[in-house]
């Protein structure tokens, strides 16, 4: 599986570099979230614009991740350019379940936002 990884302080863009996200690359994906997370990794931009079909498994794994970032994150899907992609994405309603960004710099905002929501929280719960 190739990709690239981009780490930053608050947030890091993992860009899958493959046509498929299959049941060939689901497992390997899966693997490398998982040692991101262990790394300390907690807010995850996943962009998907080299990716031009998603099968059952790829989704699967796209959804793992996804629970799996929320925990202490959050997980943004950016790149979602390629038609078949899209429209696995509309047909699933993953796009109504899923935070989506349509590039990368408005999936770190989203990121951000989410942080600063995320703080706001934890002092009302402070406050009770």
């Amino acid at each position: 599986m190739k990709y690239s990884v981009y780490k930053q302080d608050h947030y890091t863009v993992f860009q899958l570099e493959e046509e498929l996200l299959n049941s060939v690359v689901a497992p390997d994906l899966k693997s490398e979230i998982v040692i991101l997370a262990n790394e300390g990794v907690n807010n995850l931009i996943f962009d998907l614009s080299e990716v031009k079909y998603i099968d059952s498994a790829g989704l699967s794994a796209i959804l793992t991740v996804d629970r799996l970032m929320k925990i202490d994150g959050s997980f943004v899907l950016t790149g979602i350019e390629q038609p078949a992609v899209k429209k696995l994405f509309e047909i699933s309603r993953l796009d109504s379940v899923l935070a989506m960004a349509p590039s990368v710099q408005e999936a770190i905002e989203f990121v951000f936002k989410k942080a600063q929501q995320r703080k706001l929280e934890d002092k009302g719960d402070e406050a009770d």
